[in-house]
């Protein structure tokens, strides 16, 4: 079993940066791809963006959707067992809970129903 726990979040001004951390327990981070997805009101969860874990694919250690491209970046220092969701240039659009997620797949997957664990969220505001 691995527990995660996000934090980080809170209210921002639009154009302003957040940077998100997912902490575990129980296991090595290590031993699991990684992946971060957002839920707005009234929307589904959407996914943001993912990492290999370590021996992953060489060939596409990360993915990220198209709307965050350019401006979100996901890390992982796996002697901490966080990974963290760097956030810059942030819109309204991007108001939502961030939930990371853990999976034993060896590559990056963008589906919700690929991972193994969640965490319970992080509320991200930012204002116009």
């Amino acid at each position: 079993q691995v527990q995660l726990v996000e934090s980080g979040g809170g209210l921002v001004q639009a154009g302003g940066s957040l940077r998100l951390s997912c902490a575990a327990s129980g296991r090595s981070l290590s031993s699991y791809s990684m992946g971060w997805f957002r839920q707005a009101p009234g929307k589904e969860r959407e996914f943001v963006t993912a990492i290999a874990r370590s021996g992953g694919s060489p060939y596409r250690r990360t993915d990220y959707a198209d709307s965050v491209k350019g401006r979100f970046t996901i890390s992982r220092d796996n002697a901490k067992n966080t990974v963290y969701l760097q956030m810059n240039s942030l819109k309204p659009e991007d108001t939502a809970v961030y939930y990371c997620a853990a999976s034993s797949s060896v590559v990056v997957l963008t589906t919700s129903e690929a991972y193994d664990y969640w965490g319970q969220g992080t509320q991200v505001t930012v204002s116009s």
